[in-house]
């Protein structure tokens, strides 16, 4: 009797860890954890795609269309470093880049300068997205 509770019970305790995770939640997991690089330039803002109005005072970036994911990723913050100079800056999603590609931003002045002078105007960077309940 014991013997067949103990099985039971393993039985059990193997399927609830070999339980699958929703498609969605692991894919948005993962893709939070990756490190993206690219090019990080610099751009005025105004009324972005995520809505709302910026100015070059706000710490937004704008990411490529193609991973702008019909708006998810606004309100995310990013944690973007210079590869260059190891400066790091925080920036919140609120507009869209479409002659970015996928691991590039177009940051604020307001971000931009904290990583290079604007007069650089074009620099290295990898970038992640911070946790949804992050902020500086």
């Amino acid at each position: 009797m014991l013997f067949v509770v103990s099985m039971l019970l393993f039985s059990l305790m193997m399927h609830a860890i070999a339980s699958p995770i929703p498609l969605d939640d692991a894919t948005n997991t993962l893709s939070r954890r990756i490190t993206h690089g690219g090019r990080g330039t610099y751009f005025y803002p105004g009324d972005g795609n995520c809505g709302g109005w910026s100015t070059d005072k706000d710490p937004i970036v704008a990411i490529s269309t193609q991973i702008y994911n019909d708006g998810g990723n606004c309100g995310q913050w990013v944690e973007i470093t210079n590869t260059d100079n190891s400066q790091v800056a925080y920036g919140l999603v609120q507009d869209s880049c479409p002659s970015c590609a996928p691991g590039s931003l177009d940051m604020s002045p307001a971000v931009f300068q904290q990583l290079a002078p604007l007069y650089v105007g074009d620099i290295p960077i990898s970038w992640h997205y911070m946790s949804r309940e992050w902020s500086p």
